[in-house]
């Protein structure tokens, strides 16, 4: 268990560079994490969640309409310590190029790392702070899994096997809601292996959780932290909204 001098050295990662293609023209103008939910943004939302469990220092990867998140962030939170990365390829690159591109400023800290389209509880973020496990995937068992969930085996010590899209449903515990946490020590393995990885333009579409695979076949250990029971969804599409909307009315 990690004391809290070390919580509050932990840092953020907030991916947020997609256009949002599924959800427009809600994003025609305006980025993805700005849509409001009850008269607050998503990054709102998750930004005081964040505040609240002593992390100050936060790195946006950018792409999209991104001077309205920068403008947005430095009115609302001024007294974030906010770092702004831009992902130039934002178009025809995915999650794991983002990622990518936040951890070298990281600079050997534990980070969690946020999808920027997640709404969820704040309870979510303490528990995992909290828990045990260096390495942590919040996982919800209680999800109609189908194509888009990311799914998730484990074995009988609750290490992550297997985390993609391509899993099969019947041997997943659940899915991950793009929530992480990881260690310093293997942030610095993880970002080698992306680099790795990102040198082939063919991976340029792939999800940072091709990454965590690549290091958990390297023995490197992965564990899940169960958050079912708690709110939280992911928002991709209108239909996604609209229950966020219901959920945190």
């Amino acid at each position: 268990m990690k004391n809290t001098e070390t919580k509050t050295q932990m840092k953020a990662i907030i991916l947020a560079a997609g256009v949002g293609s599924r959800i427009r023209p809600l994003t025609d103008n305006c980025p993805k994490s700005l849509l409001k939910i009850d008269g607050k943004t998503i990054l709102e939302m998750m930004l005081s969640h964040i505040r609240d469990c002593g992390i100050n220092d936060v790195v946006f990867v950018l792409g999209y309409l991104q001077e309205q998140i920068k403008d947005y962030v430095s009115a609302n939170f001024p007294d974030l310590n906010a770092r702004f990365i831009t992902n130039e390829k934002y178009a025809e690159t995915n999650t794991g190029f983002s990622l990518m591109l936040a951890m070298e400023s990281i600079e050997g800290s534990d980070f969690v790392k946020f999808d920027a389209d997640v709404v969820f509880d704040k309870e979510i973020l303490k528990k995992l702070i909290e828990c045990e496990y260096d390495n942590c995937l919040c996982i919800d068992k209680n999800i109609n899994l189908d194509v888009e969930e990311i799914k998730v085996i484990i074995d009988n010590k609750n290490q992550v096997v297997k985390a993609s899209k391509i899993v099969n449903p019947q041997e997943a515990v659940g899915e991950s809601i793009g929530i992480e946490k990881i260690s310093a020590e293997t942030a610095k393995i993880l970002l080698e292996e992306l680099k790795v990885m990102m040198e082939d333009e063919q991976n340029h579409q792939e999800y940072y959780e091709a990454a965590y695979e690549r290091l958990i076949e390297k023995n490197i250990p992965f564990n899940t932290l169960d958050i079912t029971g708690l709110r939280w969804t992911e928002i991709d599409t209108k239909e996604d909204f609209a229950t966020a909307k219901k959920i945190f009315a």
